[in-house]
């Protein structure tokens, strides 16, 4: 986006956060998920990382916490509690060690894990040994003392555990820091309690923890079955805690609860272990956790490397995949089902959910659109229906552009599709291609498959292809693969030899060109020179596959109507398993580059009937040899090769571009000396 657009974005976001902000830390009643605010956030910062002369003091990217609210005495921390930087993934830890290594190099790697609780941030003050005051996190600088709550919670010790170990942290001032949590078991059963009364659930566990410690009345918080975590030691001197992993050793001397699996690694490769090993069981943990923290031991080392915005350099938080994501709808598709059936497309910029990169999910139908007020330009809410299937939630209405419109399908069906007649029976959501049937559409795209410019498989012609069709034996592109000679035996076309010659055939076309199979698999608008450009450009149809818009507009020639059919047809859940079936089947589409030859970068057109070869074999031709094959004249046509009688439209082209024309003999000559 450009700057303009950037200060608008960014300015809504502002906005936004601030609101969704106050809602968590001052209301505890959140309408958008942890996920959903960490997208936003992760975006406004890269906006700002951009464009660094839009930040704004007030910006959420540089604030700590939010407003606190007036029922509680205000404290001022004595040391800020300050928030961690997000990493979601291997290469993000790695990058956060770079930064560190250039900073401070040579120091040892020694790193303490733990896993992050979903709660609310408290500390709890102790002189002598004696709690004499908690504190929340507030706004990371002034917090509210909700002391006489906080001594209703069965693991806030009164009073600090006496021990020789460490006696030294019974004297003066020792501030222990933590988490709020209510266990999940409890909060089930409160739940149910609820129910039974007849009154409204409670949203989360986190929710209710914060919104509990804020009681006025401790009477009510005592019957709550709230739990303290710690995950911090401070004291005056620094230097009486040297490592994190000795003040959770301390914590436990001093009778304070701390995570049991806490621990300390030497290398990059334990740390990820651990957060795969967590991934995996922390549905088993008792609270609710979105990630881990990864913090340096060494907190002297720690102190070194000091804070740079909000954030200290020396830990990260790092998130798990998220089961929601907000991204931008960047179009709108119709994808073509092989029963004929049209299914609107979300494509979006890619977004993590769930685990797995997704970058378009299915609108299903128009009154689906209609429904949720979907529209090109919106940021949305993205989600994964049983874990498997990307689906978009709501729309987040708030960053809406004013100049949107609402979708309508069939202007888009005549628009992407104006070829072809749609029809929507009554009663049904569903617009399918008029007087198609499965049994035909798939016929006509098998045929195209098997054909010259796409397999090139031996007597799999329009006969052939019809035969194995309607016994049954082929119900799409993939099962051709499939076929059995004793299958072809049973149908009254094939014999012997001509069985076999079939299965011969088609074997030998399991590692085909990756252009030709590009081309055969039919997407709309990808003709035989377009399916150059894509091999070319991905190399391989697992990297098509993943193209994104923009990806596609980058490519000389794709203009959007070719780039939304194809994204249209990957993005089609028949299309996605054919994909899969192929590869199961053994079918591996090849690589071979034609982007250099002796006719590299120069462009073809041909009119009229060619008496040595069809038009397809002379394009083919052309491109083995590096050149490219056009339907039409255009400004960058070299020659225009003149064969038998003509039309006057391109001969015009021809003159007013100043192409080359040649004859036929001249183009075999320009082949043969090549």
């Amino acid at each position: 986006m450009n700057k303009q657009e950037a200060i608008k974005r960014a300015s809504n976001l502002r906005d936004l956060l601030k609101r969704y902000s106050y809602e968590y830390h001052v209301l505890d009643n959140p309408s958008v998920s942890d996920a959903i605010y960490d997208g936003l956030m992760n975006e406004l910062k890269k906006i700002e990382a951009e464009y660094p002369e839009i930040i704004t003091q007030d910006s959420p990217s540089q604030q700590v916490g939010n407003t606190i609210l007036n029922t509680f005495e205000n404290v001022t921390h004595t040391t800020p509690m300050i928030s961690l930087n997000d990493v979601f993934s291997r290469e993000d830890v790695e990058a956060w060690l770079k930064r560190m290594d250039k900073l401070i190099p040579g120091y040892r790697h020694d790193f303490f894990c733990d896993i992050k609780m979903d709660g609310l941030a408290c500390a709890l003050i102790y002189i002598d040994g004696v709690l004499q005051q908690a504190v929340t996190r507030g706004d990371g600088f002034v917090g509210e003392d909700v002391t006489a709550n906080a001594r209703t919670i069965v693991d806030v010790r009164s009073s600090l555990l006496t021990n020789k170990q460490s006696s030294l942290f019974l004297k003066g001032r020792t501030e222990i820091r933590g988490e709020i949590v209510m266990l999940k078991e409890d909060f089930q059963k409160l739940n149910q309690k609820q129910k039974a009364l007849g009154k409204p659930a409670f949203a989360n566990p986190r929710n209710l923890a914060a919104g509990t410690i804020r009681q006025l009345d401790p009477k009510l918080v005592a019957k709550r079955p709230l739990h303290f975590r710690a995950y911090d030691l401070l004291r005056d001197d620094p230097d009486e805690v040297l490592t994190n992993d000795f003040a959770y050793q301390t914590l436990r001397n001093l009778g304070v609860v701390v995570n049991q699996d806490a621990t300390v690694f030497s290398s990059l490769n334990q740390v990820m272990d651990f957060i795969d090993k967590w991934e995996n069981k922390r549905e088993k943990l008792p609270f609710n956790t979105d990630g881990l923290v990864i913090k340096l031991n060494d907190r002297e080392l720690y102190r070194k490397l000091g804070v740079v915005g909000k954030n200290p350099r020396a830990a990260v938080a790092y998130k798990y995949a998220p089961e929601e994501a907000a991204t931008i709808v960047k179009d709108i598709v119709i994808s073509l089902g092989r029963t004929g059936a049209a299914t609107p497309v979300a494509v979006f910029d890619p977004v993590v959910v769930a685990g797995t990169t997704v970058q378009h999910a299915s609108l299903h139908n128009a009154d689906e659109i209609a429904r949720k007020d979907i529209r090109v330009g919106d940021t949305v809410v993205i989600y994964k229906a049983g874990d498997i299937i990307p689906q978009v939630l709501k729309v987040i209405l708030e960053l809406r552009s004013k100049t949107s419109h609402p979708f309508s399908m069939e202007a888009e069906l005549s628009r992407q599709y104006p070829e072809l007649e749609f029809v929507r029976g009554e009663k049904e959501a569903i617009f399918r291609i008029k007087n198609a049937t499965s049994g035909l559409l798939l016929k006509q795209a098998l045929v195209h498959f098997a054909s010259k410019g796409a397999l090139d498989i031996d007597t799999l012609g329009e006969k052939n292809v019809a035969a194995v069709v309607d016994a049954g034996f082929v119900k799409d592109l993939a099962d051709i693969f499939s076929l059995q000679k004793q299958q072809l035996l049973s149908i009254d076309r094939f014999a012997e030899i001509s069985a076999s010659n079939l299965i011969t055939a088609i074997a030998e076309k399991k590692h085909p060109e990756l252009r030709r199979f590009i081309f055969g698999i039919g997407i709309r608008h990808a003709g035989a020179q377009t399916a150059v450009d894509l091999a070319e450009h991905f190399k391989s149809i697992e990297a098509l596959s993943h193209a994104t818009l923009d990806d596609l507009l980058n490519i000389e020639g794709i203009g959007k109507v070719v780039a939304e059919s194809i994204l249209g047809w990957f993005a089609t859940p028949d299309n996605e398993s054919l994909l899969e079936k192929f590869s199961d089947l053994g079918v591996k589409p090849v690589f071979n580059s034609s982007a250099s030859g002796p006719l590299t970068g120069k462009y073809f057109v041909i009119t009229g009937s060619l008496q040595s070869m069809g038009r397809d074999q002379a394009a083919e031709r052309i491109r083995s040899l590096g050149g490219i094959f056009q339907s039409s004249v255009g400004q960058e046509t070299d020659y225009l090769v003149v064969a038998g009688s003509v039309g006057g439209s391109k001969l015009t082209k021809a003159k007013q571009y100043g192409t080359t024309q040649i004859t036929e003999d001249q183009l075999l000559e320009l082949l043969d000396n090549s």
